[in-house]
């Protein structure tokens, strides 16, 4: 029962680690984030199973895992407030082609970051853009006038 306890803990921090990355850090990785998530496995694993190297503890692990995750996901599903602790909510972070730099702030993107975005969507001016938004997901939808 100890590993389903540690298994717990461990995908609970994971999710929290994540939202802490922010959602433009998930859309796109970097070679430096790509090694802090793969260590980060590795860690999490000998913590969560400690010692124990049997195949029964690695499916009680997986298991907790997996089970973490459709509760996570019913949760998201039957409450808003759950879906928004742990998926996160759309930001608006251009309207009438004018940046809105508080919610860019907060989400660490530079004017370069949303440009690169918007040209990646045929948009060459941001006076284009009637909403440009950063979804759960972190990629930048953009709405033209």
């Amino acid at each position: 029962m100890d590993i389903v306890f540690r298994a717990a803990f461990a995908w609970v921090f994971i999710v929290f680690v994540l939202r802490v990355m922010g959602r433009r850090e998930l859309s796109s990785l970097s070679a430096s984030d790509l090694i802090l998530l793969v260590v980060l496995g590795d860690l999490i694993q000998n913590g969560v199973t400690q010692s124990d190297l049997s195949m029964t503890g690695v499916t009680i692990a997986i298991t907790t895992f997996v089970l973490m995750t459709i509760a996570a996901s019913y949760l998201s599903f039957k409450s808003a407030r759950a879906r928004k602790l742990i998926q996160g909510e759309p930001l608006i972070i251009v309207e009438d082609g004018q940046p809105i730099e508080r919610n860019m702030r907060s989400e660490l993107l530079t004017l370069d970051d949303v440009m690169e975005q918007a040209r990646a969507n045929e948009i060459e001016r941001l006076d284009e853009v009637k909403w440009a938004v950063l979804e759960a997901s972190g990629t930048i939808t953009f709405i033209k006038k």
